[in-house]
């Protein structure tokens, strides 16, 4: 037994019993360095990397490796990326679906008015941190100014299935716009703390609609390529006017006028209801609007009339009428000028838009003009587009 005992060595003993491998040989600086060496030699061949391989200790049935512990450490953790990426993918399906809404539109031919009536939401994504939303609806009209056409609900707070029951109404409307115009309805989240939220909208082509029919929709809310800046939704429109280009009379506005001559006093009644989609021209993106009218050839002081000044708005309402004596033989020759201003501080005030009623204007004012003329006591109310007609001159270049 002792003999057994001495064939094994000491160093042999150790490897056994605490090296996990096989011993490996010590390298030697000079296998790194060779020029440390007295005397000239070969460079030693690359030493090749031995696997080491741990001791079984009869775990060989059941036993795993290093690398079998790898990679099946790997495979939870691939597999837990993969769910957490199929996750991200199923929300990112949840969000597509933003909510519904229903409302009914009606267009007043006579009148030229389109009423809105906004029912309610359902189903709307949720934008707050308490898994609600504070939602209002705007409208637009579209091609056009935002501010000049934009109309919008109440808020509701804390829900995703609200109900307005509110109506809106554009004034206006034409049966030109009916064939050309789309109305936008954006559901946004009120938020005091920051800008508001743009949660979807749906569009509506105004041509679907028949005169004095009203028709119900119930669409599903959607997002259209659009820039956000905050929670400022800037969409992206062929429409766009860039700043400094000369405003069309499309989107000057319009103005809203009655006439009615009175047999008993004599006089020509000239009302001014209202003005719609006026063009912006404070900074502000709206309008301090007020009318003058001129009744020519000048008749002094008493052909002059203005409005009062409706503040920050793009839609005024006026329900203003002012009183001309003039006979009624003479008002064939007569020509009514009215202008719409913005109304500055202590600067000139920016022309809006004009137009002119009488004997040599053409299309809708002339038709204006002749059926007050022939109607007498008969108060007749027509739209007009704004023109370029009544600016001031422009100063000759200096």
């Amino acid at each position: 037994s002792e003999g057994e005992r001495g064939s094994i060595s000491m160093q042999e003993h150790f490897a056994i019993n605490v090296c996990p491998g096989p011993i490996m040989p010590i390298p030697q600086i000079s296998d790194f360095f060779p020029r440390f060496h007295d005397f000239p030699m070969t460079p030693p061949p690359p030493r090749e990397k031995k696997i080491l391989k741990e001791p079984d200790f009869g775990l060989s049935n059941g036993g795993e490796t290093d690398g079998e512990n790898k990679e099946k450490e790997r495979k939870p953790i691939e597999e837990d990326r993969g769910e957490r990426q199929e996750g991200v993918d199923s929300d990112d399906d949840d969000e597509t679906y933003l909510g519904t809404l229903e409302f009914t539109l009606l267009f007043d031919h006579e009148n030229n008015c389109l009423h809105c009536t906004i029912h309610k939401a359902k189903g709307l994504k949720a934008m707050d941190s308490n898994g609600l939303a504070d939602p209002y609806v705007k409208l637009h009209l579209l091609p056009g100014a935002s501010k000049a056409n934009k109309l919008r609900t109440k808020t509701l707070k804390n829900t995703l299935n609200p109900v307005w029951s509110e109506t809106l109404m554009y004034h206006g409307i034409t049966a030109i716009d009916m064939t050309t115009k789309t109305l936008r309805l954006c559901v946004c989240d009120m938020d005091r703390l920051g800008r508001n939220e743009f949660i979807g909208e749906v569009r509506v082509a105004l041509k679907k609609l028949s005169k004095g029919e009203s028709k119900r929709f119930k669409m599903g809310l959607e997002r259209i390529t659009q820039v956000c800046s905050g929670c400022v939704c800037l969409y992206i429109n062929k429409e766009t006017v860039e700043q400094g280009t000369p405003v069309a009379e499309e989107e000057r506005g319009r103005i809203l006028v009655s006439l009615c001559y009175s047999p008993e006093k004599s006089c020509l009644l000239v009302g001014i209801v209202r003005c719609a989609h006026l063009a912006a021209m404070d900074s502000n993106g709206y309008s301090d609007p007020f009318v003058k009218i001129v009744l020519q050839p000048d008749m002094g002081k008493k052909s002059k009339y203005k409005t009062t000044v409706k503040k920050k708005t793009l839609n005024p309402e006026f329900n203003e009428e002012f009183v001309y004596e003039v006979p009624h033989d003479q008002l064939a020759k007569k020509t009514l000028e009215i202008s719409v201003w913005d109304y500055d501080l202590g600067m000139s005030n920016d022309f809006i838009g004009g137009v002119e009623l009488g004997i040599n204007a053409k299309g809708v004012r002339l038709k204006h003009w002749f059926e007050c003329l022939k109607h007498i006591g008969k108060k007749v109310e027509y739209w007009h587009a704004l023109t370029q007609q009544g600016a001031p001159p422009e100063p000759p270049p200096q």
